[in-house]
């Protein structure tokens, strides 16, 4: 069976990555009110929680540029290739699972920005999920 999935596809799953990493603070902020639950944390634990936010914001922008600057690399079927693309496989396969798992139990403001915002984002999340998957699996039958 021969896959190829086209750079452009990366290459705008890179872009949505890189637009996650850039929206997250405001969804923090604007959405979660994150900053006001975290001042309530003791002060290592407030940095900790920082953080581990920042974490995630880097790692979504650093797999966006990666995505953006080499996408045939991607896609090359070396070990690298393998081992990148499926850490960032597994990176959004697990956030659409905790989102489909353990959002669903809190309560999002209902502003229309943040209603439609969030189907767009959960959209995006899927795709990140799917298309590192299938770049994953052309890695590995090469």
């Amino acid at each position: 069976m021969k896959l190829n999935i086209p750079n452009w596809l990366i290459i705008v799953g890179g872009c949505g990555q890189i637009f996650t990493a850039l929206i997250y603070p405001y969804i923090r902020h604007k959405v979660f009110d994150w900053y006001t639950d975290v001042k309530q944390l003791k002060p290592l634990n407030q940095e900790i929680a920082k953080t581990y936010g920042r974490y995630i914001q880097g790692l979504n922008f650093s797999f966006g540029l990666i995505a953006i600057l080499i996408p045939s690399d991607l896609k090359n079927g070396t070990n690298l290739a393998i081992a990148i693309t499926a850490l960032i496989a597994v990176y959004w396969i697990g956030k659409v699972a905790t989102q489909v798992a353990y959002y669903p139990m809190y309560d999002i403001p209902k502003k229309f920005i943040f209603k439609w915002g969030g189907f767009g984002m959960n959209i995006l999340f899927v795709l990140f999920a799917v298309v590192y998957s299938l770049v994953l699996f052309q890695n590995l039958i090469v």
